[in-house]
């Protein structure tokens, strides 16, 4: 929930400023500015939503279908984060709607998975994050419509970040969980993701990317995590 139209510049800066990059770049804005963006980006980076709706439409005050993110320029959507989990009480089998209504509009679906810290003290992370991989995504998920992403609830905004160690403990345990036919599926990791860790993050195996929060609103410092790809 972060983004007013003055803000369009700080992409408009990130667009100037990418060059070649090494990787894929979303960007995902709230809603409001979401048309916006993707007419901005002109193919320089891709936008997505935040959030969908599991129906494709209705009578659903306030929501947003997939449909309506592909109309207004979107190519993904992220679905289950940790804060709509915990903020609006998503479940698991909330989620996996969500991922099928987002391949109905030929939307890439983001599926986040994440531990809280008395979780992770208990040590039950693993089992966690294990639990709701296996009920948020659907069975029809291929390595073309879905991308994992595991953010430690403890570590979002909070300025601690898992260690190396514990970041790649995870993603190993989680790609071992997938099925055979999603075993090469990008696995993102999201928490307190800064220009200063990101490289050692990004080389971690079994790390295929970022998922990237409160950075992603710095022009300069989103393009040096970027450049660490």
């Amino acid at each position: 929930m972060n983004g007013l139209a003055a803000d369009l510049a700080m992409l408009e800066a990130v667009k100037a400023g990418i060059g070649n990059p090494a990787c894929d770049v979303l960007v995902c804005p709230p809603a409001t500015l979401l048309a916006r963006a993707a007419v901005m980006a002109g193919g320089v980076f891709a936008v997505g939503g935040q959030d969908c709706a599991p129906g494709a439409s209705g009578a659903h005050t306030g929501d947003i279908s997939a449909a309506m993110l592909r109309d207004a320029g979107a190519s993904h959507v992220i679905l289950g984060h940790s804060e709509r989990r915990r903020d609006h009480g998503e479940t698991d089998a909330g989620v996996a709607a969500k991922a099928k209504a987002a391949w109905a509009a030929n939307l890439t679906a983001i599926i986040c998975v994440g531990e809280s810290r008395d979780q992770r003290q208990a040590g039950a992370a693993q089992s966690i994050c294990q639990g709701q991989l296996m009920a948020s995504v659907p069975k029809e998920a291929t390595i073309q419509n879905t991308v994992i992403a595991y953010e430690p609830v403890w570590a979002i905004g909070t300025g601690d970040t898992a260690t190396s160690a514990d970041i790649a403990a995870m993603h190993a345990h989680l790609r071992g969980c997938l099925p055979a036919h999603l075993k090469d599926a990008r696995i993102l990791y999201g928490g307190s993701v800064t220009a200063e860790n990101a490289a050692e993050i990004l080389a971690l195996k079994d790390v295929n990317g970022a998922l990237v929060g409160g950075a992603s609103l710095k022009a300069a410092e989103f393009l040096r995590i970027i450049g660490a790809a």
